[in-house]
């Protein structure tokens, strides 16, 4: 909001013609939703403390787990809650894109917060229904497709990575592919998110990429130049970016090993709907299973689980998700981190090298 103030004063005052460029007000987002996350994170976990407001721990998870209950969670709000004061400051809301994410992101959030206030207030794990919480992922991401696609905000168009001029055309059955892209993404960081860190490390690595992909595919000559698709003011997404990368920052300040205080499904349900969202409007849909391959090895871990266990009443791992797998082989917990963390890194570096493979 701060911008839409200040960016008309240029005219008066030459200084503010810097809001209109979005690196300025991307390297302005990552400060304030750094310092924001930092400072507020602080409070947060006391008061989460005092209120006696911590995680219950699953008694079928690996023993080590145990002594991490208690340990405050619900770290999303803070974190969350930092990217949204960042993009007050610096966000242009005359952008489509953004708008559309922060819809997502809110709604999300939303359902994070109840969730994880019914496991609290009833000190268990189930919190909402699966049904339930299915559901409503469904119905945000289904108002999220159908507004892109009704606004001509992207086309139907499903662009393939690596191969210039390679694309499908979708027409309406687009939707249902967005909130298939949207929902997932939002369950696979949900999922992620069992270690110390280990959720906000890709979150942070995924979004870096994403912006980069969105500033150019909102730049014309940019995205000429790299033959992606162009989206209208997508650019705007980069400071969004930014925003989720500097409260990223902050949270893990609390968040690394040993955790101080947990991100809970407020935070990775939320922040996995908007990376799925990012990656539809900079039409990276499928780029993005590189992108976030983390999230999609943990996802994918979890379904052979599962299936192999049904079909032939054995187990292909340990325990999933696989986080666990590599703990219960004698792994201690930060090497999981840091690893995955160095997969996450060079998926992303990865995936932005693919944008001149066209």
């Amino acid at each position: 909001m701060l911008y839409h103030l200040l960016y008309p004063l240029s005219e008066q005052i030459s200084f503010f013609n810097l809001f209109r460029y979005i690196t300025f007000r991307s390297i302005v987002s990552f400060a304030v939703a750094a310092t924001i996350s930092i400072l507020w994170g602080k409070y947060f976990i006391s008061w989460m403390k005092r209120k006696q407001f911590g995680q219950i721990v699953r008694d079928d998870g690996p023993e080590s787990h145990f002594k991490k209950a208690g340990t405050p969670t619900m770290g999303g709000v803070f974190l969350v809650g930092s990217v949204v004061g960042a993009l007050l400051i610096t966000g242009n809301f005359n952008s489509h894109p953004l708008l559309i994410t922060l819809f997502v992101l809110v709604s999300y959030f939303c359902l994070g917060f109840l969730d994880d206030f019914l496991k609290i207030g009833k000190k268990n794990t189930k919190g909402i229904s699966a049904r339930g919480k299915l559901l409503w992922q469904l119905i945000t991401a289904g108002l999220a497709g159908f507004f892109l696609l009704k606004f001509n905000v992207v086309d139907s168009t499903l662009h393939v990575p690596f191969l210039k001029g390679v694309n499908y055309q979708l027409g309406w059955f687009f939707v249902p592919f967005i909130m298939f892209v949207i929902v997932g993404s939002s369950n696979a960081v949900n999922l992620t998110d069992g270690l110390d860190g280990l959720a906000i490390g890709p979150i942070m690595t995924s979004v870096l990429a994403l912006g980069v992909i969105s500033y150019a595919s909102g730049h014309s000559e940019i995205s000429n130049y790299l033959y992606i698709p162009y989206v209208e003011n997508s650019g705007e997404l980069a400071v969004l970016a930014m925003a989720v990368f500097g409260a990223g920052v902050g949270f893990l300040w609390y968040n690394s090993y040993p955790a101080q205080i947990f991100m809970g499904d407020v935070g990775s349900l939320s922040l996995g709907g908007m990376l799925g969202i990012m990656a539809v409007l900079c039409k990276s849909e499928l780029l993005f299973s590189i992108i976030g391959g983390v999230f999609v090895v943990e996802t994918f871990s979890v379904i052979l689980q599962v299936a192999s266990y049904k079909t032939r009443k054995k187990r292909i791992f340990k325990m999933a998700p696989i986080h666990h797998h590599f703990e219960l082989l004698g792994w201690p917990e930060p090497k999981v981190i840091v690893r995955f963390w160095i997969i996450s890194i060079f998926l992303a570096l990865v995936s932005i090298a693919t944008l001149k493979m066209r």
